[in-house]
């Protein structure tokens, strides 16, 4: 039987997302992972290295890391291969970075230097073997109009979409305030950029209003997701992370991939982090096929 016959043979509803073309019924595919950033008070001193936090992924049994790359020391080979390394020989995914940019650029001039920022991220993860990089759109330029932010914001990400496809690498817009505060904006300039290797890097708790409704509409066009400890309710005020709710809608949506844990709570990261990833790592296990 070749390959089309083979397919055909399935029943649809038994396909995996992307031979359809839609999500099938009860597929959850759900991974857990942990955003460097989460230890961003350690990295910045120096009391932790990466390699540490590849070293905890295994300690807590998380699938992957989205390296928030603020405190690379550089991207030369003789930082990011031994690291991508490390990773691969104790099973440790290194998915994701997250990086730095401002896609609000007015000018061609401003407009290319973001895109090369963008198209030198863009190397360092495929040295590291992520296939997905999380960027934000930025502020809003004084003087400037939503729409017109909008459409420099999309024009960058189409700029910078197209290098990285070229690479095997997905963009994420993340919701991040700025031009990217409402779901409606991120959503019409995922559309307008209409690219495969542009979508949502989606944090569940960065919605400042109506949080559940956004995120509801953003989880069609995400490819990452994060969750926090505490997220805002409809009131606006912080409250303590709804994770199992985010998750069925997660399933309910038809998302594939992984929940980053993005810890900003007031305790230390050293003791929160590990109890609150094996909770993650309980809940994708409890939601996946």
């Amino acid at each position: 039987m070749n390959r089309r016959n083979f397919f055909k043979s399935i029943p649809a509803a038994a396909l995996p997302l992307g031979l359809t073309g839609a999500p099938a019924a009860g597929a959850a595919r759900l991974r857990s992972a942990i955003c460097a950033y989460s230890f961003r008070e350690q990295l910045k001193n120096k009391t932790m290295s990466y390699d540490d936090i590849v070293r905890l992924a295994v300690e807590t049994g998380i699938d992957g890391l989205d390296l928030t790359v603020y405190w690379f020391p550089n991207t030369s080979d003789e930082f990011l291969l031994p690291l991508r390394r490390l990773a691969f020989r104790n099973s440790v995914d290194l998915y994701s970075i997250s990086v730095r940019t401002e896609m609000c650029r007015p000018t061609p001039q401003e407009q290319a230097a973001e895109v090369a920022t963008i198209k030198g991220w863009v190397d360092a993860a495929e040295k590291l073997g992520a296939g997905h990089i999380r960027v934000f759109g930025g502020r809003v330029p004084q003087g400037a109009t939503d729409e017109q932010a909008a459409d420099w914001c999309a024009e960058v990400l189409k700029r910078g979409g197209e290098y990285a496809g070229k690479h095997g690498v997905i963009l994420g817009l993340e919701n991040h305030g700025g031009i990217t505060s409402r779901a409606e904006r991120i959503i019409q300039i995922v559309k307008k950029v209409d690219s495969p290797w542009v979508a949502v890097n989606l944090d569940t708790g960065n919605f400042n209003s109506d949080p559940w409704t956004q995120i509801e509409m953003c989880i069609p066009h995400a490819v990452n997701v994060q969750v926090k400890a505490e997220m805002r309710g409809p009131d606006g005020k912080k409250a303590a992370g709804d994770w199992e709710r985010v998750t069925r809608m997660l399933v309910k949506g038809g998302y594939r991939g992984y929940l980053a844990l993005e810890y900003e709570a007031a305790e230390p990261a050293p003791t929160a982090v590990p109890r609150l990833v094996r909770q993650l790592h309980a809940l994708t296990r409890k939601y996946s096929a």
